[in-house]
């Protein structure tokens, strides 16, 4: 069975590798071998390679950037996903696309359900949810993973970052009214596999098509998610100079960026634990997991 995964070298796109590696041929096209921005070139690849599961982690995750990109970010985040949704359609396989918490509109503090109203508050979100309509409405079999503050032992992300800010400075201002989950892709692509059953030379899906939520349980704010970083640095033995008393919550509006950011990033994750028959795992218990293996 041939599986191709877009945006193989990104975080979670690395960590899907891991996981599926024993369940068949791996395709992981680089940008030079076939470039996503490309409808033709990605059609043709489709039709030369015949895929026969999609694991979609390609995206443009820019945030900022995207609203003087608007254009580029569409084309990744809604016009790829829509094509391969179609061609999975036209071949009766299944679609694993990755969606984003930024889909909702951000207010209250309740955790959002899978069919919560959706409002975007910025040109990347926006596009994340023409992504997700555009593969509901397909008629493929579907699996879209809405997740939250992806991070990992790999790539650029706010835990390495705090981890060298934490060496250099002694103060910093982290925005603290921000609440979500933080998620590395280790989980995204660990519950991703849990989704299929080997069956024969294939992979069948043990759930129904459809939307779920993908995250740790529990949630924090940016400057919880930094705090936590720190004491658990310290514990493992990294030397760190930055000082808790010096390092301040503030406020989103002290801290303003081009695209908004959703304050209420919760997400509800009953569905993805019936499903599976499971139970998520703490975001501080997946830290851990996640620093050492960035630490050894």
């Amino acid at each position: 069975m041939k599986i191709l995964i877009t945006g193989s070298n990104g975080q979670v796109g690395f960590e899907l590798q891991r996981q599926f590696s024993l369940f068949g041929d791996i395709l992981t096209p680089t940008r030079q071998e076939l470039d996503l921005r490309d409808e033709q070139a990605v059609e043709a690849y489709l039709s030369q390679h015949n895929p026969g599961l999609i694991l979609n982690a390609a995206a443009y995750t820019a945030v900022d950037k995207a609203e003087s990109e608007p254009d580029l970010a569409k084309r990744l985040n809604a016009g790829l996903p829509a094509q391969l949704a179609q061609y999975a359609a036209r071949q009766k396989i299944t679609l694993v696309h990755y969606s984003s918490d930024y889909v909702y509109p951000g207010d209250g503090e309740i955790p959002w359900q899978e069919d919560s109203l959706t409002g975007p508050l910025s040109v990347y979100g926006q596009t994340k949810l023409e992504g997700d309509l555009a593969v509901a409405e397909s008629g493929a079999s579907y699996l879209i993973f809405r997740t939250s503050w992806v991070y990992a032992a790999r790539g650029s992300n706010f835990m390495k970052t705090m981890l060298r800010l934490g060496q250099e400075k002694e103060a910093l201002n982290i925005v603290n009214d921000q609440i979500g989950a933080p998620t590395p892709a280790r989980l995204i692509a660990q519950v991703t596999a849990l989704a299929f059953t080997p069956y024969g030379s294939s992979l069948e899906s043990r759930v129904s098509s459809g939307i779920y939520h993908l995250a740790p349980a529990g949630a924090t704010s940016w400057y919880g998610f930094a705090s936590e970083i720190f004491q658990q640095a310290t514990q493992a033995g990294v030397p760190l100079v930055i000082k808790p008393e010096n390092t301040q919550g503030i406020l989103t509006s002290a801290y303003p960026t081009p695209a908004k950011r959703p304050l209420n990033s919760r997400m509800s994750l009953a569905k993805i634990e019936a499903e599976l028959n499971l139970t998520m795992p703490t975001w501080q218990s997946q830290l851990a997991l996640t620093l050492h293996e960035y630490l050894d």
